[in-house]
């Protein structure tokens, strides 16, 4: 019998993960992505011998990378020049007047940074300490019970361990980031360190469950790294491991449809998909990496849609972003690898880009004026010495991502781009002025300004949005659209619009997600590393590889 054919929608780090271990499994894999190069939302842009990151500048979760090299047989270190940053990050508060307020650092030293805590408010180093402890159970009981089930058996991820914390989980569930920061320390400014995590969630303080707490694990505890040459090395690397596996890997090559043909029980089955070009790729299975909107409205007949259109009318976005990508020249010692820069009146921050009421409905939306901010100067790390210069010798980059209303019209035409680059020049005024480096607007010598409407033509991005599908309650773990088609057979879904999430861990764990699927797996413990090659002929479910039902044949 022929090996099972799949074909992999999406060329991001989630389609060439899924197409990895897939290809491991046996099938004959053909991952297609529009653009001409792989990355999708983890891009690079190379502008007048400056480099940035275009997507994720942030390395967390290392155990999940490692699991995930583990799975293919590689190691991390082989394909990775992982870096400890210390400091994690410099934060800069809103000034009170012209002079920029004092900045906080955050160590790698968990001592120093409760000395740090103290030192504003008396007292809160020792509250850190607990939160922080809070925070790494939360994270192991994620880990081990919630983020590596498809809750296709809700049930198996309640283990005695979670079942003992349900009265303390359910409180986490009941009330907010903010409100747990609140219930830790008194001083705004650490409320703020300690909430600033929901914008990698897409979302806010005020409105992500205090569950998510969990996040101040990840810098608090586990450190920041950051791997020299920036964050698309990953992507490269898990290219290459795919490209290894035999995973056939097309680029320009722009699917237009998921081919679905009538099946049993009302149900259709996949038959392939069909390019923009007119070309039929045959396929067993599709697994759609692209945006969730993009394949439910777009790729899909309405009938054959779990999330029609008019289903994504009670769902949120979550943040888009402006981005500001600036070669500089001189010198910025002032400014960290990653900086964060927070403004006084937060809550009326995230009200401008997210709403009152939330993101379901964009009226009522505006850009924020001054804004909550992060800037990265990978060139800090990646310096003149490096083997991967970020920045020509005597310059600096800077990545400037703006949180911003998921808004598409933003920037879609000649004079919204204009109202882009005037906002961008004021946030590059704002960050010199905060950091104490007034001249910055002058001494940049090239920049790109990308905002809403570039994720929505680029990367088909619902409404503009910057990271997926908003992280509310409603919207997490199992209310989070799920991975497999209710309404068709052979269809599967990897990235940040399905379960767990999104962020590059979370990308990775939702491809091992769809081989779990295809195996009957409904454990909530990750697959064994490494993983057999073949291993799909030993699935429990044949039929969700083959029409016919017919086994797999082992690819050795």
């Amino acid at each position: 019998m022929r090996a099972p054919r799949v074909a992999v929608v999406g060329g991001g780090i989630a389609g060439l993960a899924t197409a990895a271990l897939l290809a491991r499994g046996g099938a004959r894999v053909t991952l297609l992505e529009r653009h001409d190069v792989v990355g999708g939302r983890a891009g690079t842009l190379e502008v007048d011998g400056f480099r940035f990151d275009t997507g994720p500048s942030w390395y967390f979760m290392p155990e999940v990378f490692e699991h995930f090299f583990a799975l293919l047989g590689a190691r991390v270190e082989d394909h990775l020049d992982l870096v400890p940053l210390d400091p994690a990050y410099r934060v800069f508060f809103e000034p009170d007047g012209d002079a920029p307020a004092p900045a906080f650092e955050l160590s790698a030293s968990p001592g120093v940074n409760r000395a740090r805590f103290d030192a504003i408010e008396p007292g809160a180093g020792a509250r850190l300490a607990a939160y922080a402890a809070d925070a790494s159970e939360a994270y192991g009981l994620a880990l081990d019970h919630f983020l590596y089930t498809t809750f296709e058996r809700p049930d198996r991820a309640l283990s005695p361990s979670v079942l003992r914390r349900l009265p303390r989980l359910a409180g986490l569930l009941r009330e907010s980031l903010a409100d747990r920061a609140a219930r830790a320390v008194d001083d705004p400014r650490l409320r703020q360190l300690l909430g600033y995590h929901a914008v990698f969630l897409g979302s806010s303080p005020y409105r992500a469950p205090a569950l998510y707490s969990l996040m101040s694990h990840l810098d608090l505890v586990d450190g920041v790294q950051y791997p020299r040459g920036g964050m698309h090395t990953l992507v490269e690397a898990v290219e290459r491991l795919a490209r290894a596996e035999g995973v056939e890997v097309r680029t320009g090559a722009d699917v237009a449809e998921i081919e679905v043909a009538p099946g049993t029980r009302r149900r259709g089955r996949v038959t392939g998909v069909r390019l923009a070009s007119g070309e039929r790729v045959a396929a067993d299975v599709v697994v759609s990496a692209a945006d969730r909107h993009h394949t439910e409205t777009v790729l899909l007949a309405p009938h054959r849609a779990d999330l029609p259109a008019a289903a994504w009318e009670q769902k949120g976005p979550g943040i888009s972003a402006l981005l500001v990508l600036a070669g500089v020249r001189g010198e910025l010692p002032e400014l960290a690898h990653h900086s964060l820069f927070f403004t006084g009146d937060w809550p009326a921050n995230f009200d401008a880009v997210l709403g009152t009421d939330g993101p379901s409905d964009p009226r009522g939306l505006r850009v924020p004026d001054p804004a909550s901010l992060y800037v990265s100067r990978t060139s800090a790390t990646d310096g003149p010495s490096s083997s991967a210069p970020a920045a020509p010798p005597g310059h600096e980059n800077l990545f400037v991502l703006v949180p911003f209303p998921a808004d598409p019209t933003l920037g879609a035409d000649a004079e919204s781009q204009r109202s882009l680059e005037a906002l961008a020049d004021r946030y590059l005024a704002q960050v010199g002025r905060w950091a104490g480096v007034p001249d910055l607007p002058g001494r940049v010598v090239t920049r790109r300004v990308l905002g809403p409407a570039h994720f929505a033509t680029e990367l088909s991005s619902w409404r503009g949005s910057a990271l997926g599908m908003e992280h509310t309650l409603r919207q997490s773990a199992l209310w989070r659209p799920g991975n497999a088609s209710r309404r068709v057979d052979g269809l599967y879904h990897a990235g940040g619009g399905t379960i767990p999430g999104v962020g590059l861990p979370m990308c990775l764990i939702s491809a091992e997600l769809v081989a779990k699927r295809l195996l009957g797996e409904t454990s909530a413990r990750p697959l064994p590393a490494p993983l057999r090659e073949g291993f799909l002929a030993a699935s429990r479910r044949p039929e969700r590889l083959h029409p016919s039902g017919a086994p797999a044949v082992v690819r050795r």
